[in-house]
């Protein structure tokens, strides 16, 4: 009875008027040994079941996030001639990999209402609630300064192609430091600032072929691991040596 009646209030409820139909050129990024990022297409159609309001426009946000982990934010001050760390604040969790793609600017297409609530821009993506030093928010815009200089934090305004308010689409170039996970992929359809429907889906990124063996074995046999690269050194250099001293004869 409790299924019946959730099934008669889902019926119940209007449709909604626009919806988002995504697609992807792949779900799935392979990193191996020659990885130099990848380009992702994300593209996709607004289904209707009547004609579009004449006003405001229709606007789309992409938003493309990777793993969340925690992070160190250290203030260096410099004191008696040398650089030291003074202070560290810890954020709670923010991206390893943050890009938004609009079809203008975001400021004017979502009101900071919705952003509060959806968590789309760079700055509502990074948790660090817990955190109660003073000027924290000094901390956490250095962190965006630093991964936005790192091109691991972008914003991408007018990347969007929206054609009649119909079919979109974007292309979001990955970097090659990737780190491994799913990155989550939100679409936001905005009428007027206001979000009129979202969409989620996930692109895996994992290591394959050695980057996936190596890895695993430095995982798991960390100690071996070790000894094989100072081997390796130790090896690359005698070879040097013998070519250098071929060379001089």
């Amino acid at each position: 009875m409790l299924r019946l009646a959730f099934l008669l209030i889902a019926l119940a409820l209007p449709a909604r008027a626009e919806e988002i139909v995504l697609g992807l050129s792949q779900d799935q990024v392979a990193i191996t040994a020659t990885f130099d990022g990848s380009d992702i297409l994300i593209f996709g159609a607004v289904r209707r079941e009547a004609p579009p309001p004449e006003a405001p426009p229709l606007e789309v946000i992409v938003t493309v996030s990777g793993p969340l982990a925690p992070a160190t934010v250290r203030r260096k001050e410099r004191r008696a001639g040398i650089w030291v760390n003074t202070e560290v604040f810890e954020v709670d969790a923010a991206p390893s990999f943050y890009a938004v793609a609009t079809t203008g600017p975001l400021e004017e297409i979502l009101t900071a209402t919705e952003d509060l609530r959806h968590a789309v821009s760079i700055p509502r993506a990074i948790r660090a609630v817990g955190n109660r030093v003073s000027g924290a928010g000094d901390y956490v815009a250095a962190l965006l300064r630093i991964r936005s200089a790192e091109g691991l934090y972008r914003y991408e305004e007018g990347a969007v192609d929206l054609e009649r308010e119909t079919l979109f689409r974007t292309a979001l170039t990955l970097p090659a430091d990737l780190v491994e996970g799913n990155y989550t992929t939100r679409i936001f359809l905005t009428r007027g600032g206001a979000v009129v429907d979202r969409y989620e889906t996930v692109i895996g990124v994992q290591k394959v072929g050695i980057e996936r063996w190596l890895y695993n074995f430095a995982q798991q046999q960390a100690a071996l691991y070790g000894l094989m690269a100072l081997a390796l050194a130790v090896l690359a250099g005698w070879a040097a040596s013998l070519a250098f001293a071929g060379w001089r004869r």
